[in-house]
């Protein structure tokens, strides 16, 4: 059988050796595995973890018990082979949305050093890549002459122009409105499959992870746990209609029961 792409075996995280000691952790005992091309999400209250998971699964923080292996090797530092976009889309104001695309390209090796000779390669790759997200001719705005909702997708595109291995996203769409959202879980949704590339997405909404995720992970409030894993059984690809049939609507309810489960302080009223 091929390893897992993601394989997290017995993960503990104390974020200092003062709270290592007191036995003060931040996760705790986070198992899972995910094969290549699948998209997982997280879910949680707030406080229990998910962005830890997140920080441990780029290399940012190395667990204090347990190991990570990520596309089977052993994660010891920093990846490579990743992108990430995060809630605000933090595009360099003084950037054209194209220049904002390549920046990582210009940091990320081996591109880094062949940016000269590759120039015209590397721009043109950034205009198909902004084309397939709907931003063709937008290549010379500044990110204050973009919507909320452009700059969303210029930042997917600059977390994707080194070809990563997989797609890490904190809470991508949570400050758009409704419609431009769901417009950009469709785009995801698109770039996934033509790509297939891994995603690991942490949100709060809950209808967005049963959209878009083969498997949602729910954690524990903090320290967080993974209590509920719940496979996401719907046909793809997935329309947008999919999202007032029954079958959605069940999977979010039985999400949803328990989160609120998790909320309710111990002992209280059911």
């Amino acid at each position: 059988m091929t390893a897992p792409f993601v394989d997290f075996e017995s993960v503990w995280l104390a974020y200092s050796d003062e709270l290592l000691a007191r036995g003060q952790f931040a996760v705790e005992d986070i198992s899972l595995q995910a094969d290549e091309g699948a998209f997982i999400a997280i879910v949680g209250p707030s406080g229990c973890g998910k962005s830890t998971f997140m920080k441990l699964t780029t290399g940012l923080r190395m667990p204090s018990r347990g190991a990570i292996r990520i596309a089977g090797a052993p994660v010891t530092g920093p990846l490579k082979i990743s992108g990430m976009a995060f809630q605000a889309p933090s595009l360099l104001p003084w950037r054209t949305t194209l220049d904002n695309v390549l920046l990582p390209l210009e940091i990320v090796e081996p591109y880094r050093s062949q940016g000269k000779s590759r120039r015209g390669e590397f721009r043109d790759r950034a205009a198909r890549l902004l084309a397939t997200v709907g931003l063709a001719g937008y290549e010379d705005k500044f990110p204050w002459q973009l919507s909320g909702g452009m700059q969303q997708r210029a930042s997917i595109c600059r977390a994707l122009i080194h070809e990563p291995k997989m797609l890490l996203l904190d809470e991508p769409f949570g400050a758009l409105d409704a419609f431009t959202r769901e417009e950009l879980w469709c785009t995801l949704r698109d770039l996934h499959a033509a790509q297939r590339f891994n995603v690991i997405l942490v949100t709060h909404d809950l209808r967005e992870s049963v959209f878009l995720a083969d498997t949602v992970y729910v954690m524990s409030r903090g320290p967080g746990r993974i209590v509920v894993r719940r496979e996401i059984d719907l046909p793809r690809p997935r329309d947008l209609e999919i999202t007032y049939s029954a079958a959605f609507t069940d999977i979010v309810h039985e999400l949803r029961g328990h989160i609120g489960a998790l909320r309710r302080p111990a002992g209280a009223a059911q």
